[in-house]
């Protein structure tokens, strides 16, 4: 909890930082580095679409 004044600021930040975390980094098995990639690719243009980012 070190750097954060309560625990309330940190179930906050906690719970925004694992839905976006989840959405950049691939689940934890046997892909290539083109299916991570990809993954990554996908979750930069759903990123931009959630953020209203054109490009």
């Amino acid at each position: 909890m070190q750097g954060f004044r309560s625990p309330r600021y940190l179930q906050r930040f906690v719970s925004v930082f694992s839905a976006v975390r989840n959405v950049f980094v691939p689940p934890r098995s046997r892909r290539s580095a083109r299916a991570t990639y990809l993954h990554r690719l996908n979750a930069m243009v759903d990123w931009k679409v959630a953020a209203n980012v054109a490009s």
